[in-house]
């Protein structure tokens, strides 16, 4: 068998298995915390998804600032984005390479976040699976940890709304993948369905797009990536973006947060 057929039937039983486990159950994340323990420069590589609303990572930051003041403020937090990317139009090692991006150091966490249709094709499919494993290659040499972050399905008006399957190939696609190559799987996907599960009418992501995170969806995701790095509760936290933030809805979505990465765990 010539070696770009070999590489075609490799790419289909890896899409094939992603579809067994969307449409039985995923496995369950091989990593349940990251190493080191306290991740100080986090790299956060990805798109619009993070850089909506202000940024992820700047919210991310000021949640683990307001839980505590002192053991946070060493925390370097960088995000590297492109509109509309997947994985393959980054450049990692630059990214990664000490003093590119005004940090001495080497990053202790990269965060990765690819495309949000990625999981619908067998051809995006393999492609994520194909980058991750590459960058994971490049971010563990220089001494860092690979986190994955599982992005939300979409909801309508998004032609994706209409895959009811979406979010669990999206999340068997990622947990498949963590642990392949022994990443942490961020559960920001499965926090916001159950967002919506707990309230129907909250509004996690635009009106215009059903895609993109409104303000609130973004603070959730915030929420879930301090929970998964740290192992702490987001809950009671009085970070609410200069008030910008409604105080209940801040509640409501810390105790989502912090019960989805729990379950999603088994912490």
């Amino acid at each position: 068998m010539q070696p770009r057929a070999i590489s075609a039937a490799k790419s289909l039983l890896f899409f094939l298995a992603i579809l067994f486990a969307a449409v039985t159950q995923a496995a369950s994340p091989a990593i349940k915390a990251p190493q080191p323990d306290t991740p100080k420069r986090v790299l956060f590589v990805g798109n619009s998804y993070f850089y909506y609303n202000g940024s992820l990572h700047f919210h991310a930051r000021r949640i683990a600032l307001a839980a505590d003041p002192a053991w946070a403020k060493p925390f370097i937090y960088k995000s590297a984005t492109i509109a509309a990317a997947p994985l393959a139009h980054h450049n990692i090692e630059h990214l990664i390479t000490p003093g590119n991006l005004g940090v001495k150091d080497p990053f202790d966490m990269v965060i990765l976040q690819s495309h949000s249709t990625d999981a619908m094709s067998e051809k995006n499919s393999a492609a994520f699976r194909e980058k991750a494993i590459e960058f994971n290659e490049k971010i563990t040499a220089r001494g860092a940890m690979t986190a994955l972050y599982m992005p939300p399905a979409h909801i309508k008006p998004s032609k994706w709304a209409a895959s009811p399957d979406m979010m669990r190939r999206t999340e068997a696609l990622y947990v498949s993948v963590g642990n392949e190559i022994g990443a942490l799987v961020i559960p920001v996907g499965l926090a916001f369905e159950e967002a919506y599960r707990r309230r129907p009418d909250i509004k996690l992501h635009q009106d215009y797009d059903g895609n993109h995170p409104t303000m609130l969806g973004t603070y959730l995701g915030a929420c879930v990536v301090y929970a998964s790095l740290y192992g702490k509760s987001p809950v009671g936290n009085t970070y609410d973006f200069h008030g910008l933030v409604d105080k209940d809805d801040a509640a409501f979505v810390q105790q989502v947060a912090d019960d989805t990465v729990k379950k999603f765990f088994g912490r």
